[in-house]
């Protein structure tokens, strides 16, 4: 009997070893995309201690080229407050973005009009399907003896797919 029950577990170790990465592996395929608009979260400050002390930051929005064959045309850079009114449009014509490029703006620790909530809207286009861009805010300020950096990934809020 003991031999018996060894060789169920045997055979469903095996089945999970073989199954398993395959789903892993679907899961984690990236899709080819020729264009998106993305949301990007922005936290020009946050908020420290009982009394809810304003902590500034400064901001960089980086957007990477991930594609090592194929460029891509940034279309739109605008940077929105809290209540989702936009501050500033970066782009008054579209920017080419070389394979494996990347394109930085940067939000300086003491320009805090964009608040707690703020967020970039980056929107991108290709003639090809190309892989998606990474676009993620990096968020870094000190004060006296205490420092704090985070990065935030943005999310895809429209694609031409």
């Amino acid at each position: 009997m003991k031999k018996r029950h060894l060789f169920v577990f045997l055979l469903g170790c095996i089945t999970i070893c073989l199954f398993v990465p395959l789903h892993l592996y679907a899961e984690g395929k990236k899709e080819l995309s020729n264009g998106q608009k993305i949301y990007v979260p922005v936290y020009s400050h946050i908020y420290i201690g009982n009394k809810e002390k304003p902590f500034l930051l400064t901001v960089t929005l980086s957007i990477r080229n991930t594609d090592p064959n194929n460029s891509i045309k940034i279309i739109v850079v605008d940077y929105y407050h809290t209540q989702g009114n936009r501050l500033e449009k970066y782009l008054d014509k579209s920017v080419i973005l070389n394979p494996l490029g990347s394109l930085r703006y940067i939000i300086p620790e003491k320009d805090k009009t964009g608040g707690s909530g703020a967020n970039f809207i980056v929107e991108w286009k290709s003639d090809k399907y190309v892989n998606p861009p990474i676009v993620e805010t990096i968020m870094i300020g000190t004060y006296t003896q205490q420092g704090i950096s985070f990065t935030s990934r943005g999310q895809v809020i429209f694609t031409s797919n």
